[in-house]
Parts: structure tokens; C-alpha cells; sequence
């Protein structure tokens, strides 16, 4: 059964091993599986909880009809199972709108090449589909998992930033770069 089946939720990309569609507010239990895990949001500057991974949700509804995209649920292909969110978030950087790759994981799926599965397809859909020309993601410099895959999403660190008061890498990828790399994988067309 596809992730449409059981949600409802529009796909807006799939990769081999995940479905990354809207969120609806039945994914607050596996997302507060994220967001309100120590471990998992040991970068941020606090957990959330039920009632705030609720505004999350709803929050990133309003954002699909505003900016047309948001955060995604990221659903096991094989399993239907949420395992954490991905997705693109308009974000004020260093007094530049921007358009965010955001990941975020349950810690029980780190190190199986989810977050690049997943953060590429959403680059790609930002260039393809949304017509976006630039990306960038925003990582704490100690985050070095979240470093390696804007690095293999395509992106570059271009410079570090205070961002709400913490430090932050801004990675980034033109439009024109990553499909000059040949990033842009054919099998998501």
C-alpha cells in the first residue's frame, strides 16, 4: 500500500527506498518521535512538545499554500513507516531571503543515507519543479553529519553566519552548479 493510501497527503517526490509527502496532522506522534527527542535535536535550541510538534504541523500546512513547499514527512517506501521530516523552508539569512534544505531524523535511521536520499530529492525539487536557483542549508559547524550531506547533496560551504544568535554554516548550490555536477537524478523526472 503507498504512503498515498494511507495518508491521503499528496506525494510531492519519491526516491528509491522514500515517498516524501505533505504532512497531515496524524504524523504528530512519529514526528514528535524527532522533535521531541534529546538526542535527536541535541543542534536546535530546544525540544518540542506534542503540542508544538502540532503548530509545527500546522505551520508547514500553511506554508504549502503560501510558498508552495514546506517540511515533508519522509515514509519508508517499504514499510510505510515516518521516520522524520525533509523538506524547503524560506528562511532570512544574513539579510538575504533564502530557500532552506531542512532534515531532521529519528537518531534509530541515522547512518543509512536517509537525510541525502531525502534532501537531494527536495534540492531537486526545488530546482525542477519550483523553479528555485539557489538552496542552501543551514548547519550548526559542530554538526558534522549535517555537514557531510549538504556536501553531498551538492552544496558548498560558502560562509558562517549568526543565525538567531547561534553560529551556523551556510552551505549553498545554484541551480546551474548542481546540474553542471549531473546531480539532477533522472529516475525523479
Amino acid at each position: 500500500m503507498s504512503s498515498t493510501e494511507t495518508s491521503g497527503a499528496p506525494v510531492v517526490v519519491e526516491t528509491p527506498r522514500l515517498t516524501l509527502r505533505h504532512l497531515t496532522p496524524a504524523d504528530a506522534g512519529s514526528l514528535a518521535a524527532v522533535w521531541s527527542d534529546a538526542e535527536a535535536m541535541k543542534y536546535f535550541p530546544r525540544v518540542l512538545t506534542p503540542a508544538q510538534v502540532g503548530d509545527l504541523i500546522e505551520r508547514n500546512l500553511q506554508s504549502y499554500r503560501k510558498e508552495g513547499h514546506g517540511l515533508y514527512a519522509v515514509v519508508l517506501r517499504a514499510t510505510g513507516e515516518v521516520i522524520g521530516d525533509c523538506g524547503l523552508l524560506r528562511q532570512h539569512v544574513h539579510g538575504r531571503d533564502e530557500v532552506e534544505v531542512a532534515y531532521h531524523f529519528r537518531p534509530s535511521v541515522w547512518g543509512k543515507g536517509y537525510a541525502t536520499e531525502a534532501a537531494g530529492a527536495c534540492v531537486y525539487h526545488g530546482f525542477r519543479r519550483l523553479g528555485r536557483n539557489r538552496i542552501v542549508a543551514l548547519v550548526r559547524p559542530e554538526n558534522q553529519p549535517a555537514c557531510r550531506v549538504a556536501e553531498k547533496v551538492g552544496m558548498t560551504l560558502e560562509k558562517q553566519v549568526l543565525w538567531r544568535g547561534i553560529l551556523h554554516s551556510v552551505y549553498a548550490v545554484a541551480d546551474t552548479a548542481w546540474a553542471e555536477r549531473g546531480l539532477f537524478p533522472e529516475d525523479l523526472a
